[in-house]
């Protein structure tokens, strides 16, 4: 695949929950939005990117989704679901593939932030379209799969000063 270079075309895909939980449970810290947008996009010509939220009604949480479009993110946001049983079930793994298969014929690269293995699948397709396939995500809690279907995987847990507020 293409080696990273000034005028490629990226679109940045950040499935917010995936990075939020992991980061909490392994670092109890949050993701610097701004620094993950950053080294996405690699001095590269950003062409979308895009953070999938969830509102669970959250007294932060609209902060949260301002901050991330001072950053530079458009936000697409999805309430969470609470079934009868009373389990709750919100994720975008559908939303943010329909997006990356749209986007294919837009852009050189999608960078994928997420470690969910449902994606692996969407890399492989991605790849198969010529698009190159970067995924940021932390390592410890990314599927196997996807980091194999991936073109290149950065691990933000090796530089997690980075990426942790």
């Amino acid at each position: 695949m293409t080696e990273i270079h000034p005028g490629q075309r990226v679109a940045v895909l950040v499935d917010a929950q995936n990075l939020y939980h992991t980061a909490q449970s392994l670092y109890s810290r949050n993701i610097d939005y701004s620094s993950l947008l950053e080294k996405a996009v690699q001095d590269r010509q950003l062409t979308r990117a895009i953070a999938y939220v969830i509102r669970a009604d959250s007294p932060e949480e609209e902060s949260f989704f301002d901050a991330l479009v001072d950053i530079g993110f458009e936000t697409k946001i999805k309430d969470i679901k609470t079934f009868s049983d009373g389990t709750k079930k919100a994720d975008w793994d559908v939303g943010m593939s329909l997006d990356a298969v749209t986007l294919a014929n837009h852009v050189d690269t999608v960078v994928l932030c997420t470690g969910d293995g449902d994606f692996s699948r969407l890399c492989s397709h991605l790849r198969h379209e010529g698009v190159r396939v970067e995924v940021m995500a932390f390592e410890s809690s990314t599927a196997e799969e996807l980091i194999g279907e991936a073109d290149t995987f950065l691990d933000l847990g090796e530089r997690h000063e980075t990426f942790l507020l």
